[in-house]
């Protein structure tokens, strides 16, 4: 019996220690080629908030986001590769600290870029309307 199905039939036995989880957490050591379960995924943080989310997560060439018409394919790179790459280029504690931290990278982009999509349309239909009526 390995050691999570121990921990599923004995709730009140702490898990033993497990090398193989150890090294399974190979991040912030550059280009690896065995990357973690969970790693890879599109990200939403790095596509929405692509320079600021880089600066954040040690990924430097999302500052190429800043440069004039390079910036959106530079974010549509981040989106798909960003994960991948923040796993390489940072230490991360875990698998389920690196997937909670770009969950909130996520979560921020989408509400940050949202709001200033629905209120740049109520302004669209706010303002025309205002200047009829005046």
């Amino acid at each position: 019996i390995n050691n999570k199905e121990k921990l599923m039939a004995d709730n009140y036995t702490p898990p033993e220690a497990s090398l193989e989880m150890a090294s399974e957490n190979n991040s912030g050591q550059g280009k690896v080629d065995d990357l973690p379960e969970g790693i890879k995924g599109f990200s939403w943080g790095a596509f929405l908030l692509s320079w600021i989310w880089a600066i954040g997560n040690s990924t430097w060439i999302g500052l190429l986001a800043l440069v004039p018409y390079v910036g959106f394919i530079v974010s549509i790179y981040l989106g798909f590769k960003g994960r991948e790459m923040a796993w390489q280029n940072k230490r991360w504690d875990s698998v389920e600290h690196f997937q909670r931290v770009q969950k909130q990278w996520s979560f921020w982009g989408v509400l940050i870029i949202g709001g200033i999509f629905l209120l740049g349309i109520v302004a669209a239909i706010a303002i025309p309307a205002y200047q009829a009526n005046v």
